[in-house]
C-alpha cells in the first residue's frame, strides 16, 4: 500500500485512523459536509442509517471507539476520487465484525461513504 494515493488522500492516515484508540484521527479524514450511509442487520438497504455532517459522524465514531475492540484496515484501493476499503474488528470474546466501505473523495477528504457491516451472532 502506498502512503498517499489519489488527490491528496492519505491511505496511511486512514490506517492510523482506523487502527487508533480514539475516533479523532479517523474523523479528521471527513469533510465538514460528509454523508455516511450504513447498511447492516438493523438498517436494511431500503432504509440505511444516514449520518449528515462531521458532528453526526463523530457521535457514531465516538461510540464505536469507546467499545473494547480492535480495528484493523485489511485493504484499501484508491482510484481518482473514489476509494474502497475493508475493515475487520474483533471484540475480546472473539466476536468479529467486517465492514466494507466505498468512498467518494474531494480535496483528499471523504465526502460520501457507504458502509456494509456484518458481524458474528
Amino acid at each position: 500500500m502506498s502512503t498517499t494515493a489519489g488527490p491528496g488522500f492519505d491511505t496511511e492516515a486512514l490506517r492510523r485512523g482506523i487502527e487508533g484508540e480514539t475516533a479523532a484521527p479517523l474523523l479528521s479524514l471527513y469533510a465538514p459536509d460528509a454523508e455516511l450511509r450504513i447498511v447492516d442487520r438493523n438498517d436494511q438497504p431500503s432504509r440505511p442509517k444516514v449520518l449528515h455532517g462531521r458532528q453526526e459522524i463523530a457521535d457514531m465514531l465516538d461510540d464505536v471507539y469507546s467499545r473494547d475492540m480492535t480495528h484493523r484496515l485489511e485493504r484499501c484501493v484508491v482510484q481518482g476520487d473514489q476509494a474502497a476499503y475493508a475493515e475487520e474488528c474483533t471484540y475480546p470474546d472473539g466476536v468479529r465484525v467486517l465492514a466494507e466501505s466505498m468512498l467518494s473523495l474531494r480535496d483528499g477528504k471523504i465526502v460520501e461513504q457507504t458502509t456494509v457491516v456484518a458481524w458474528d451472532e
